[in-house]
């Protein structure tokens, strides 16, 4: 039972006599199992409240850099804010980075104004490409911890990824995909936002292997590039739909679900299964509306907190707690749509 405390602190905090701590503390027996599980209590409620102190009144600047359509990073925001409460004692204040795209060049100019003006850390969502990996090796020299958020930078010097386990995600959209088609034939529609994105690569290569294992004989057409944004993301979709009459089902990896079901709208054609991925405003009206089957969600809120709290544990506010895990991937249909967007009636 390592500690830093004295035997009059455990006694004070356990409630227990200063004699009992201390026979308990050097083992000299004579105390109930009871007795000695209210002294481990009492020093672990001491390490919680040690951290309190140690993080209290402490202000932590925060920059969250994201290429991302507006309605993702929209998302962001709004679940940080929600978050802040849940931070204290600690104050952590934001300052947002947003773009829906952007060349390379801007988001490490952006990073490198950060090195040099510095920042308690930074919450990254960018393409991974050796400029991005290398703008954060720069942030790391200046002691700028970096925590990517949704999609990975793996070769890069961040200090840990925060969101879900992209491969598993894919692989759980082919078995849903599969088991709503059955035999019906028909290809499967593939919306990639841009392929540089780690995050969605990862579930297309787990989309790919998992539908060639189980199902190898459907066809799968790719549409990419979009950026995620609905007009490019329409003119793709129609594109591809227009090619390929077969198309009955699709799997969105990056967004752009209003405009892709408005192709298939203005087509006069129905598609039959639709996976998507998070819960933003524009899901949630589909689900409820029953466009969308099913959207493979993770939560936001509880992400950015882990991504915050990473960050304060890089600057040794917090105890290290180990290897973070990924995030769960939550199925969510029109029938178990969270408390916070309820569905209707």
């Amino acid at each position: 039972m390592r500690h830093p405390y004295t035997i009059k602190e455990i006694a004070r905090q356990s409630g227990l006599s200063t004699a009992t701590v201390d026979r308990v503390l050097n083992r000299r027996g004579g105390v109930r199992e009871s007795t000695v599980r209210e002294v481990r209590r009492a020093v672990e409620d001491l390490d919680r409240q040690q951290t309190q102190v140690r993080i209290g009144g402490r202000t932590f600047m925060i920059d969250i850099v994201m290429q991302a359509p507006e309605r993702f990073s929209t998302a962001v925001r709004e679940a940080l804010e929600a978050e802040l409460p849940s931070l204290h004692p600690a104050v952590v204040r934001s300052r947002f980075h947003f773009r829906q795209t952007a060349p390379v060049g801007e988001l490490t100019a952006i990073l490198d104004r950060i090195a040099r003006r510095g920042s308690q850390g930074v919450i990254l969502k960018a393409p991974d490409l050796p400029e991005t990996t290398a703008a954060v090796g720069r942030l790391a020299a200046a002691g700028i911890p970096v925590v990517t958020l949704v999609t990975d930078l793996p070769s890069s010097a961040r200090v840990a990824y925060v969101g879900i386990d992209n491969r598993a995600a894919g692989s759980t959209a082919a078995y849903l995909l599969g088991q709503w088609l059955g035999d019906r034939p028909g290809h499967v529609l593939t919306t990639i936002s841009r392929g540089s994105f780690r995050g969605e690569e990862e579930r297309e290569m787990g989309f790919r292997s998992a539908m060639r294992l189980a199902h190898p004989r459907r066809a799968l057409v790719e549409v990419t590039d979009s950026d995620g944004l609905d007009a490019t993301q329409h003119d793709l979709v129609l594109e591809a739909l227009r090619r390929d009459e077969d198309i009955v089902a699709v799997y969105s990896m990056g967004g752009g679900n209003l405009a892709t079901l408005a192709a298939f709208d203005e087509l006069g054609r129905t598609c039959a299964v639709f996976v998507a991925h998070d819960l933003d405003h524009d899901n949630t009206r589909l689900l409820r509306g029953r466009r969308l089957s099913a959207v493979l969600h993770h939560d936001l809120r509880q992400d950015v907190r882990r991504a915050c709290q990473t960050v304060m544990r890089a600057h040794g506010a917090l105890p290290d707690d180990g290897p973070s895990l990924p995030s769960a991937i939550q199925v969510v249909t029109p029938f178990n749509l969270p408390p916070e967007v309820p569905a209707r009636a």
